[in-house]
């Protein structure tokens, strides 16, 4: 009878804590809008819950794209800089246009155009990379990490490091209404048209990764590379579509805070693939591949989301904002790594009752 007794009570204690490790992201974002709401002035307000959701829309896109790389093993270290690349390329078109030295004219696209180039040009750097991790096997930090100074430096020399500004188009030009995509909202209910481009993407997302075998196979790259490639898994083509994803989601991001700011800079979007990273990690996948949802980034998002924008509200120092941020992406990882422990531990269990 008491040996029983004991047998059971591990059981209990490593059940009761991968309940809290699992719903550990809720709790985190519970404390944190507590805290703030009681802290921070202005917390609480119509105007301040706007604002926080829709920068949560701007830091959410990299993140999808993000949780899918980190899925299957790998990390993307140039979103942050193609978010500063892309603005900077529709602020030049918006603006400058496009020179046609043969015919020693000027393009001045419309907006869907000027969007077109972008993307493609945001595919083209996720192919690249890619393709630099699945077929030549550079590692995927180095590939990105790459890839993160060409996009910054390219950013930089498209105005020579200088803004371009008020970015409200030209009716002459044909390119009116680029303003509308971060600052617009549907009429009647105030909805912004970046958070439904957020809501619309992290669908698109979820859907892969849950209802197609594109999804599945991303997972299954993650687990275990060599066991999905005997399966015949196709790891060039998985490997190649999260970082074109991932290269994508940015641009939106980046068109997005261009459309928003009405302007352009350069360095817009420094150090966000930290903020995309921790909240990937924050809401469950695992930096070791395999494991994730979308829907626990998205708490991720919000987590890291008020935690910025709380302790901006309180004014707290740039640089203490730094550490707190690391601190909480360490601890993160920690957390992660105790949640694995505990379940071999449960699975033990398991196998020799």
């Amino acid at each position: 009878m008491n040996s029983t007794v004991s047998n059971r009570k591990p059981q209990a204690g490593v059940s009761l804590g991968m309940i809290l490790l699992k719903g550990r992201t809720f709790i985190a974002l519970a404390i944190l809008l507590l805290y703030f709401s009681l802290r921070a002035p202005n917390f609480t307000e119509w105007g301040s819950v706007v604002l926080m959701v829709k920068h949560a829309s701007i830091y959410g896109l990299l993140a999808l794209g993000m949780t899918m790389v980190i899925i299957t093993g790998g990390i993307d270290l140039s979103v942050g800089s193609i978010v500063g690349l892309s603005g900077m390329i529709t602020g030049g078109m918006l603006i400058e246009g496009i020179r046609l030295p043969w015919i020693a004219g000027t393009l001045y696209p419309n907006v869907p155009l000027i969007l077109l180039i972008v993307f493609l040009l945001a595919i083209l750097v996720g192919l690249c990379s890619g393709e630099l991790i699945a077929r030549l096997k550079v590692p995927a930090f180095i590939a990105t990490l790459g890839a993160m100074y060409i996009c910054r430096g390219a950013a930089m020399l498209r105005s020579g490091g200088a803004t371009f500004p008020n970015l409200f188009g030209d009716a002459a030009k044909g390119n009116l209404g680029f303003d509308l995509i971060g600052a617009g909202s549907i009429p009647g209910i105030d909805v912004p048209y970046s958070i439904l481009i957020f809501i619309a993407m992290a669908l698109i997302a979820a859907f892969i990764m849950k209802k197609t075998p594109l999804g599945n196979q991303i997972y299954a790259v993650g687990g275990n590379e060599r066991a999905a490639q005997l399966s015949g898994i196709k790891i060039h083509k998985v490997k190649v579509f999260v970082y074109i994803f991932s290269a994508l989601l940015a641009s939106m991001s980046g068109i997005i805070m261009t459309s928003q700011l009405r302007a352009a800079h350069p360095a817009t979007g420094e150090s966000w693939e930290m903020n995309a990273i921790a909240s990937v990690v924050l809401g469950g996948t695992s930096m070791s591949g395999g494991v994730g949802t979308i829907g626990g980034t998205i708490i991720g998002v919000l987590v890291i989301t008020v935690l910025n924008d709380g302790m901006i509200m309180m004014g707290v120092s740039s640089f203490w904002q730094m550490v707190i941020k690391g601190v909480v992406i360490i601890f993160a990882v920690v957390i992660d790594l105790v949640q694995k422990d505990l379940q071999k531990k449960a699975a033990l269990a398991a196998r020799l009752k």
